[in-house]
């Protein structure tokens, strides 16, 4: 059976949807949220793979596959799959993804997508013209493609300063673990690669411009017990400046009791700002100096381009899982050879996310030089 082959409803009638055969490496929540995904998006999730090769039965479970593999290359060997999400911890992720890319597969990624830049930019080499995605997935919020299309069409006059941040606070006491703790399993960084490359991926992706300098200072605000004892970063404060000339500024945190998931941010230009929070995403706030306005998510009133990712009318609230499911499927819209969407995240934005962490923690260990971000 091949990509190509025709889909079958539930009641036996074929569709003209493509079916694409799915695995997931990482049983976790990241890795049941992916494979929620897939079936939304029609597509089977056939195989799925746990850290432990005694964990393949478990794995297949907690993702709803319909086999488990004890390791990559079995998995890879065996299962016949279209796409192969890789949700493992951090650290594996380059390789994992490079595996299955070397078998002809196309991949999702989490970020980050690698751990050092030279990783990240030997994965989009090798992704070639294999569909290769990283789940920015906050791009897919109906209000944030409101709030692209309104900067392009240049609402906000001269866009001169924004400021914003990513608070969280699931490791705010000194018990709180996670293997993201452990820089030997989550990387060099841990808030900024985890949680600040959302911010800056969703930043550049409304303006279209880029982070040239910045300067930053990070914290280890507890200190946990580590298996290597390498600590990493709880907090960081990033002040910078962009090719078009905004100033900008940025604090991330893990450590922000009561703060569950806001990614927020506030664009403030000559003619029109605006302000976009993850935790109200139904809302964009329109400031001017006549005053201000909250446009609301309706299909009826929203550019074309945020139209497109309405699931629900107005009103029905819509949320994480549903820009998930967006982005997995204008991913498999892509591995079908259809269109490659608008705003589908690829390995080339996942590069650029290193790339800002990389300099992030460069101007944090040189008491917040100004850095270069390499483009």
């Amino acid at each position: 059976m091949s990509i190509a082959d025709l889909a079958t409803t539930s009641d036996g009638v074929e569709s003209d949807q493509q079916t694409v055969r799915v695995a997931v490496v990482g049983a976790g929540f990241m890795g049941q949220v992916h494979a929620e995904a897939a079936r939304r998006a029609g597509a089977r999730v056939v195989a799925a793979m746990a850290s432990r090769p005694d964990g393949a039965a478990a794995a297949a479970r907690a993702v709803g596959a319909d086999a488990g593999y004890p390791d990559l290359a079995a998995l890879l060997g065996d299962a016949e799959i279209d796409v192969l999400h890789v949700c493992t911890p951090n650290a594996s992720h380059a390789p994992v993804a490079a595996a299955a890319l070397s078998a002809g597969v196309h991949v999702v990624c989490e970020k980050p997508l690698a751990t050092a830049s030279a990783e990240a930019a030997a994965l989009v080499a090798a992704a070639g013209d294999h569909v290769a995605s990283v789940p920015f997935v906050y791009r897919f919020h109906p209000m944030v493609r409101e709030l692209r299309a309104r900067l392009s069409a240049g609402e906000a006059g001269v866009l001169a300063s924004v400021t914003g941040g990513y608070l969280q606070d699931w490791l705010s006491r000194p018990s709180d673990d996670d293997w993201r703790v452990d820089a030997a399993l989550g990387g060099p960084s841990r808030a900024f690669a985890d949680i600040g490359s959302h911010w800056c991926d969703l930043f550049e992706f409304v303006t279209g411009d880029r982070i040239t300098r910045l300067s930053a200072r990070t914290a280890v605000v507890h200190e946990r017990a580590r298996r290597n004892g390498t600590p990493t970063e709880d907090l960081a404060a990033v002040h910078f400046t962009t090719a078009a000339g905004i100033i900008g500024a940025l604090v991330v945190s893990q450590v922000a009791a009561g703060r569950k998931n806001r990614l927020h941010l506030e664009l403030s230009g000559t003619d029109a700002s605006f302000g976009f929070d993850q935790e109200d995403p139904e809302r964009l706030w329109v400031g001017r100096r006549e005053g201000g306005e909250t446009l609301l998510r309706d299909p009826g009133t929203l550019h074309p381009s945020a139209a497109r990712y309405v699931r629900l009318p107005a009103g029905h609230a819509q949320g994480y899982q549903d820009c998930f499911d967006a982005f997995v499927a204008d991913t498999y819209r892509a591995v079908r050879g259809e269109a490659v969407p608008d705003g589908l995240p690829t390995f080339a934005d996942g590069l650029r996310a290193v790339r800002i962490t990389d300099a992030v923690l460069a101007s944090a260990a040189a008491d917040g030089a100004w850095t270069a971000v390499p483009t």
